[in-house]
């Protein structure tokens, strides 16, 4: 038996550890080098059945256990524990999702591959934002710098409120209470979490900010803003704080929280505002129209007309960015850029404006060099060379 025989048998073998879910970390990693090797040497072994329906069966595998992460019950098996699907999102998904999954109406014209890349100092996203106080001065956050001030602390990736005493006012009161409010602004490439004064947990993705009070008033509406960007609330309920309500506005809506998780997307250079319901329910107000979102629904609000409808979506890919993936549901290749371009804090320049509407279906990790996402878009041989120059990336066919 020679070596190439040798080598189909193993992957053989490989393939059916993990679609019986016995395959280990080190047989993952073996199990992405046979398959990146038959990718490029354009072999298949026949006996495994159609190649398409193994890749399927493999991502469908790994969406199906991280949905189920928060499910998870003692005494699971290693393949389902949460390391194991991380590990399996950051290797496979990667190199198969891309390229096997992909919807386009240009025709695929197999050229050779060109890769070109000029002072490539881009960097992946990280823990990073500017902290604006209650007197206009701002403060940087970052991995390795911490900060005391007041009720305030970071450690440099999460900004935390401890509760203050409350106040309360009493009706012998005639002035009103004075609150102190911040803005957390998180740049292109970064991400921030931050925990308020009344425990809510808020994650806020690339090019985002958030306006809040350093502390709330006993009795009275909980209230913040969206300025704009994407945040994922995890509000506390307002059985905690005497009945007072939690709302979250933005220029173009109002959210009454009545429960408990949710995700809101409203970038200043699109369109649609975008509020996901993941648990509990949240009544969105746009001025003339108010809805009551159920968990898995979506209000979808254009910002021009103030129209909006609402619809079932598949909440694991919106809030995909909170878990560290970036998921793309026939998404075109122009609006994947956009997001990539936020994270990476790059921009994409199209030399053929035909590309833009070329559309993907896939998972990949968010902590990917901004060129290994490149060459799994090239290999579907839609793009033949891409070029990179300081922080604009260049995409041709």
């Amino acid at each position: 038996m020679n070596t190439n025989e040798v080598d189909k048998k193993d992957f053989q073998e490989l393939i059916e550890k993990y679609l019986d879910g016995k395959i280990s970390l080190e047989e993952i990693k073996l199990l992405v080098n046979y398959y990146e090797s038959y990718q490029q040497e354009h072999e298949w072994v026949e006996a495994l059945g159609s190649k398409n329906k193994i890749k399927q069966r493999m991502l469908i595998n790994i969406l199906d256990e991280l949905q189920n992460e928060d499910k998870a019950i003692l005494a699971i098996p290693f393949y389902k524990k949460p390391i194991f699907k991380y590990a399996v999102a950051a290797t496979i998904a990667l190199l198969i999702a891309l390229p096997f999954i992909f919807e386009s109406n240009i025709i695929n014209n197999q050229q050779t591959i060109v890769n070109t890349t000029i002072n490539n100092n881009i960097e992946i996203g990280t823990s990073k934002a500017t902290l604006t106080l209650g007197d206009n001065s701002v403060v940087r956050l970052e991995k390795g710098k911490q900060l005391k001030i007041d009720n305030i602390f970071s450690n440099g990736q999460q900004l935390v409120y401890n509760k203050k005493r409350p106040k309360t006012k009493t009706r012998a009161q005639n002035t009103k209470v004075k609150i102190e409010y911040n803005y957390l602004t998180i740049p292109r490439g970064g991400e921030f979490y931050v925990v308020l004064a009344d425990g809510t947990e808020v994650w806020l993705n690339s090019e985002t900010q958030l306006k809040y009070p350093t502390t709330f008033v006993k009795g009275e509406e909980r209230r913040v803003e969206l300025v704009y960007g994407e945040a994922y609330f995890h509000a506390s309920p307002s059985t905690k704080h005497s009945g007072s309500k939690f709302k979250v506005i933005n220029k173009v809506q109002d959210i009454e929280v009545l429960g408990t998780e949710f995700n809101i997307k409203a970038y200043k250079d699109e369109d649609f505002t975008y509020t996901t319901l993941i648990e509990g329910a949240v009544k969105v107000n746009n001025g003339s129209h108010t809805e009551t979102l159920k968990p898995n629904e979506q209000s979808i609000l254009n910002n021009n007309n103030k129209d909006f409808v609402v619809a079932k979506v598949d909440t694991y890919s919106e809030i995909a960015w909170k878990r560290g993936l970036f998921s793309f549901k026939r998404k075109t290749l122009k609006e994947i850029a956009k997001v990539l371009s936020r994270w990476y804090d790059v921009n994409f320049v199209f030399e053929n404006k035909e590309l833009e509407d070329v559309q993907f279906k896939g998972v990949i990790s968010r902590n990917q060099n901004i060129e290994e996402i490149l060459i799994q878009i090239q290999n579907t041989n839609y793009i033949n060379a891409y070029e990179i120059n300081d922080n604009t990336i260049s995409l041709k066919n």
